[in-house]
């Protein structure tokens, strides 16, 4: 059993987990990233369209070109990466095991960054009727057939929900000379971007039936056909409309779930409304010297995005393993900050905010991204505490697909007494 030490250890090596590392790094920590799979990138390696970067590099990559610059970076800064190699075990005193191809790795960390991702939600997950057949896959594991291993997952394809995973896969299988049928979607609205509805749909004629939902999966030992029906206002299937579909693939792009068994493992309390960790302005979690980013924390829409917040988290984290490494050389214990904490919760229209809780006094700005609930075609943002007005934005329109982002100002918390404990976000209807 190799025992090994760092000021910070990142466990996952994608996107998120790259960022944090390179920032806690330039910040003068030793940092260690353990990465189950056998190279760097994560998702990024299967994604081979285009569209990332806008914002970070202000120029347009593709998924593996936009992994490739952060994975020259690591090589470039000294960080220690361990490829095929297996978290099995994280304490709340920062020590994680992990097993690879030598054997049993314990790694002491001084703080921990958490940027495990996340996954896919499956046909188990809303329970969809039917036999079991071959040919029912969730569209990232399609993407990867397709673009890694080069595998066709069929030929009159179906695809169920509309993110953007799903989206891209019905241009991306139509590239390669499959037939989309055409993408069904249980709400009355796209959960996708719009460029990514434009560009993956609308360009090719491939129709989106919005308030329709798969009802039956007809085949056995492989699919054969599958049941669709639209749905009420309530989301209960219209019998009359019931239709069934020849096909003999159906992708699933019904929602992805972050990867937080390990923080749960570990005593983390997490977000139900995210599935993520309950985190601070920081992104630390309620366990002391570990922090949170990217899609285990809540789940992105832009990769650019996932690395702004990565770094936030490496920079937090390097921060306190460094101070505590500096507390721990000096004999006098500095005196407790008076400071409160703040919870940060959703209010009307809004899904869920992150961070979820503040600590003030805080000497800067909070950054608070949320979703909203449904579309929105003219809303403004309205952060309060109690009845005191923080925050208005001007009237404009929202969509679930698009995360959020409004800043709040030092100055505009901190004068908070202490019967102002939460402060809400909502979205509110502009008549």
């Amino acid at each position: 059993m190799k025992q090994l030490k760092y000021d910070v250890v990142v466990i996952g090596g994608g996107p998120a987990g790259m960022a944090a590392a390179l920032k806690a790094k330039e910040k003068g920590a030793t940092v260690a990233i353990i990465e189950r799979n056998d190279e760097l990138g994560g998702i990024l390696n299967q994604c081979i369209h285009s569209g990332f970067g806008l914002s970070y590099f202000k120029q347009e990559l593709t998924g593996p070109e936009y992994a490739e610059l952060f994975i020259n970076q690591v090589a470039a800064a000294g960080i220690d990466v361990y490829l095929k190699t297996m978290v099995i075990d994280l304490t709340p005193e920062r020590e994680v095991k992990a097993m690879n191809e030598d054997g049993m790795l314990v790694l002491a960390a001084g703080a921990i960054v958490l940027a495990m991702g996340c996954r896919e939600r499956t046909r188990g997950a809303i329970k969809i009727p039917g036999s079991r057949p071959a040919g029912v896959l969730t569209a990232g594991l399609a993407q990867r057939y397709v673009n890694i291993e080069n595998r066709k997952p069929g030929e009159r394809i179906v695809i169920l929900g509309s993110g953007d995973i799903g989206l891209i896969m019905a241009r991306r299988l139509t590239l390669e000379g499959m037939q989309v049928l055409g993408v069904y979607e249980l709400m009355p609205y796209a959960n996708g971007l719009y460029r990514n509805i434009k560009n993956c749909l609308d360009d090719f004629d491939i129709p989106l039936h919005l308030s329709t939902t798969v009802t039956n999966i007809i085949g056995h030992p492989h699919l054969e056909a599958i049941e669709v029906a639209r749905v009420d206002e309530n989301l209960a299937v219209i019998e009359a409309t019931r239709e069934v579909i020849a096909c003999d693939t159906l992708l699933l792009s019904i929602g992805l779930i972050p990867e937080n068994e390990l923080s749960q493992k570990s005593g983390i309390s997490l977000n139900p409304r995210t599935n993520g960790p309950l985190v601070n302005e920081d992104l630390a979690t309620d366990q002391p010297g570990i922090f949170a980013c990217g899609n285990v924390l809540h789940v992105h829409d832009l990769v650019d995005n996932v690395t702004l917040e990565a770094e936030q988290a490496g920079d937090a984290a390097a921060a306190y393993a460094l101070e505590q490494k500096a507390v721990a050389t000096v004999s006098e214990t500095r005196p407790a900050e008076n400071k409160a904490t703040i919870t940060i919760g959703p209010g009307e229209n809004v899904g869920y905010t992150v961070p979820a809780k503040m600590t003030v006094p805080s000497p800067k700005e909070i950054r608070i991204l949320f979703r909203v609930r449904r579309p929105l075609e003219q809303a403004a943002v309205v952060i309060q505490a109690g009845t005191k007005i923080l925050y208005q934005g001007k009237p404009r329109a929202f969509k679930p697909s698009v995360m959020e982002a409004v800043v709040i100002k030092p100055e505009e918390i901190n004068g908070l007494n202490g019967t102002e404990q939460t402060i809400t976000v909502s979205v509110r209807e502009v008549k």
